[in-house]
């Protein structure tokens, strides 16, 4: 397995690597990059991110706001964060299996210390029923890419203030906050690395999924970005991760919200109707699908504002590839009631 250490702390720069070598066919797979980085939010691909955090607190604090190309929940980060992601063969991995592709991570965790370390409902790592990793995924051109986050020593009194919580997640999991449900790592490691910064932390996580003793046989490993490399992923960055649009988006004029909380994950519902049709619509949530789910959207313009006519499009086409897990017939009921 190759590996990358970036060195940059900026999220914006960090996901456009990612996202470069997601799309280079001259990378050898399987391959883990790692990276650290300055306060930041990052809202999933399918999110309102104008509603899902405090812009005059992160303005204010000089947290940098961005999206993701994959979908789930808004993530806070800091310097005491670590991100790390897998990128494999689609054909190797079934999508939406989180606990198959982070094994590396929790097997290196229980050898640290942190023997309660599990993989808990759709996409969580936890320890003592805290949640400590939030990881996300998604399939372009044959390669299925996860990433995720691990709080060594995260400053848990920032996530709150950073991020709303919708209501009905905070309802439907029987919760008070966003901090109750979170734990950082730290003081479940071993003696031995209770003192560890987040750099060595990294580094001692490269060594056991490498199965290697030091970092120099370790960077024998080691993918080396190129010039060439560098200059197409800040055109990336660039064009998308420092993209007022990408990041923000225009919420579309709507008559209708439909909004619920799945097992699976939400989805929030924006809906124009005219005429008794539908105009537009636009899905958010912290939902996962192999496919944009854009091309439902485009799929529901000009149909007819009614449950049977809803149903149709959607017996059509494959909606798990647009909502993993959640049954068709409910996001009928949710759209059409």
């Amino acid at each position: 397995m190759q590996y990358l250490a970036m060195r940059s702390y900026d999220i914006r720069q960090n996901l456009a690597t990612e996202q470069y070598l997601m799309n280079n066919n001259q990378i050898k797979l399987p391959m883990v990059l790692f990276y650290i980085e300055k306060p930041c939010v990052i809202v999933g691909r399918n999110q309102n991110t104008i509603e899902e955090i405090d812009q005059k607190y992160c303005r204010e604090h000089q947290v940098t706001v961005t999206r993701r190309l994959s979908g789930g929940g808004a993530m806070y980060q800091d310097l005491g964060n670590l991100c790390f992601s897998f990128i494999v063969d689609a054909g190797s991995h079934q999508f939406g299996d989180f606990k198959t592709m982070v094994a590396p991570i929790v097997n290196a965790l229980h050898e640290m210390g942190v023997t309660g370390a599990e993989v808990t409902g759709r996409n969580d790592i936890v320890v003592d029923g805290k949640k400590f990793s939030g990881n996300a995924m998604y399939t372009r051109g044959g390669k299925t890419f996860s990433h995720g986050t691990l709080m060594l020593d995260v400053d848990t009194e920032q996530v709150a203030k950073a991020l709303h919580v919708p209501q009905d997640k905070i309802e439907s999991k029987g919760i008070k906050s966003v901090r109750s449900r979170v734990t950082n790592l730290r003081p479940y490691l071993a003696e031995e690395y209770q003192k560890i910064t987040t750099e060595e932390f990294r580094d001692l996580l490269i060594m056991k999924i490498l199965g290697v003793d030091n970092m120099e046989t370790a960077k024998k490993q080691e993918y080396q970005l190129t010039p060439t490399d560098e200059q197409q992923i800040a055109a990336i960055q660039q064009q998308s991760y420092n993209n007022w649009d990408w990041v923000y988006g225009q919420s579309p004029k709507f008559t209708i919200q439909k909004r619920r909380h799945f097992t699976s994950g939400t989805i929030d519902a924006r809906i124009l109707v005219e005429a008794g049709h539908i105009k537009n619509i636009k899905f958010f949530g912290d939902f996962f699908g192999t496919n944009d789910v854009h091309e439902l959207e485009v799929k529901l313009n000009g149909v007819a504002y009614s449950e049977a006519e809803i149903a149709q499009v959607l017996s059509k086409v494959d909606v798990n590839s647009y909502f993993q897990g959640i049954p068709p017939l409910e996001i009928i009921q949710l759209l059409a009631d």
